[in-house]
């Protein structure tokens, strides 16, 4: 189990978020500023800033809380026994407040109403299905890379995967309950209509059902300590001696030998 205390988590659940959400709303209504019309040019430029941004977010709050931003990601750690069932319903409303924090701050940000439901309906069998898909393939990076000692290429993996499924999915790969309530409240290029949420939330959830199953099937045995550092190794709180280090870890390594301290 993670070591940091439980309001350090939510904090940095929360911020992480946000700041999730301000990189994928932000970053589309700029791509429809600078690029209007052509929406290739739209999607590539958020794709890459989602990507990225995820990219800096996860190795900012990754230690902390494990990054998770995304309540499906917690409840599967859940079910590998990373994470208590009490936190990851505690981690819920953190993302998903967080998510919606963020996209008010976007569209602040570019002086849009702070609040606008979005127009942009997407439920349709086909966005179903790949909101399956995105969801199962990201819970099989993060695990696998967990099962295998490699957490700690999972910022850049994650970021990578998420960036490569915005072209691949037709849904353009939101793969995260928590976004999609937040990605409602902004009408620009990445929201999503009110009434096409519950599809999207649907999906995700069997996504991270199947993620369960095949992660037992090809990784049996995924231990809870393993599970714990998703999607990144985290601290440990100092303790009254002064001492630290990660929660989970190789005898004698401390934070800074593993990547993760300063």
């Amino acid at each position: 189990m993670n070591d940091v205390v439980l309001w350090r988590r939510l904090m940095a659940e929360l911020l992480g978020s946000a700041f999730l959400a301000a990189i994928v709303i932000g970053s589309g209504i700029a791509a429809q500023r600078l690029s209007p019309g052509n929406i290739g040019l739209e999607l590539l430029e958020n794709a890459a800033a989602t990507a990225t941004g995820l990219f800096a977010i996860i190795l900012m709050f990754g230690p902390l809380s494990g990054a998770h931003f995304n309540p499906v990601v917690s409840f599967v750690d859940a079910a590998f026994g990373g994470l208590s069932w009490r936190d990851a319903g505690l981690y819920l409303p953190a993302q998903v407040v967080g998510c919606v924090g963020g996209a008010v701050i976007a569209n602040v940000m570019f002086s849009t109403a702070a609040m606008s439901l979005s127009v942009h309906h997407r439920a349709s069998p086909g966005h179903f299905l790949s909101e399956v898909v995105a969801t199962l393939g990201l819970l099989l990076v993060i695990l696998a890379l967990a099962r295998t000692g490699r957490s700690g290429t999972a910022p850049a993996a994650v970021g990578a995967y998420i960036g490569a499924a915005y072209f691949f999915t037709s849904s353009t790969s939101f793969a995260n309950p928590a976004i999609a309530v937040g990605r409602m409240f902004s009408n620009g290029f990445a929201g999503i209509a009110p009434s096409s949420v519950p599809v999207f939330v649907a999906a995700e959830v069997v996504g991270g059902l199947l993620a369960v199953a095949v992660i037992k099937m090809l990784y049996p045995g995924v231990t809870s300590a393993e599970a714990a550092d998703i999607i990144v190794p985290h601290l440990r709180e100092v303790d009254t001696a002064g001492n630290s280090g990660p929660s989970h870890g190789h005898a004698g390594q401390s934070a800074t030998d593993r990547g993760i301290g300063p």
